[in-house]
């Protein structure tokens, strides 16, 4: 292709030049720590186990979806209601 009648070839060679220099690459890396395991029902307490059962009929059908919202449940249920953090 040739270069236009304006552009001299010397400054399509330095803005290629430039354009090749610029950083093209992300920050550091992102450090992600492990999930954090399912919480344990209190035993005795109906609905810590109504809800653990709930979550692992939910993993024996591959609902990963449902298991994981019955963990949030859970772990509310214990913060609320049994004071764990």
């Amino acid at each position: 292709m040739p270069a236009s009648k304006d552009a001299v070839p010397s400054e399509n060679a330095r803005e290629a030049y430039e354009m090749s220099s610029e950083q093209t690459t992300m920050s550091g890396p992102v450090h992600l720590t492990l999930p954090v395991g399912d919480p344990d029902p209190v035993a005795g307490c109906r609905q810590c186990l109504g809800v653990a059962v709930a979550r692992a009929n939910a993993r024996s059908v591959g609902d990963y979806s449902k298991a994981t919202d019955a963990n949030v449940v859970l772990r509310t249920h214990l913060r609320e209601d049994h004071g764990a953090e």
